[in-house]
């Protein structure tokens, strides 16, 4: 893999955990909102946190969709799990929330499972089959060919 891809993984990682971040804190100064009133979810946009929040997203949306299109789901997930680490640090010293040694110890459970997810290929080849035409005048498959 080469230096863009890890930079495209790292950045998943980044504007998820700071877009998560982010929204929380400006979700937090405006307090419960109520899915019967879409205005007051419109009006959240006002907040800045929010709106800064919503950006990071975006730009996650946007690297996570650029790794799907060079590898697999099942890579590119636990490839980027390490921002649950981040989101942890984050929630713990940004928003002041209190992070149970069994959220660290469940944390720590999914970080070690990356290790066994990322020793495989980054994406699953499939093989494709030729075509030929037989002596019947018919269409037949030839074999595989990697």
């Amino acid at each position: 893999m080469n230096l863009r891809k890890y930079l495209v993984l790292v950045a998943v990682m980044f504007f998820g955990a700071i877009g998560d971040i982010l929204l929380a804190r400006g979700m937090k100064d405006l307090g419960p909102v109520q899915l019967n009133h879409p205005l007051s979810l419109i009006a959240a946009l006002a907040n800045p946190w929010v709106f800064a929040g919503i950006l990071c997203l975006i730009g996650f949306f946007g690297s996570y969709m650029t790794a799907l299109s060079w590898a697999d789901l099942t890579y590119v997930l636990p490839a980027t799990a390490f921002s649950y680490v981040l989101l942890a640090l984050l929630s713990k010293y940004f928003l002041h929330e209190n992070v149970s040694a069994f959220r660290w110890a469940g944390i720590l459970l999914i970080s070690c499972g990356v290790g066994w997810v990322t020793r495989g290929p980054e994406l699953t080849r499939h093989p494709q089959k030729t075509e030929a035409v037989g002596p019947s005048g018919k269409i037949q498959a030839t074999g595989d060919t990697a």
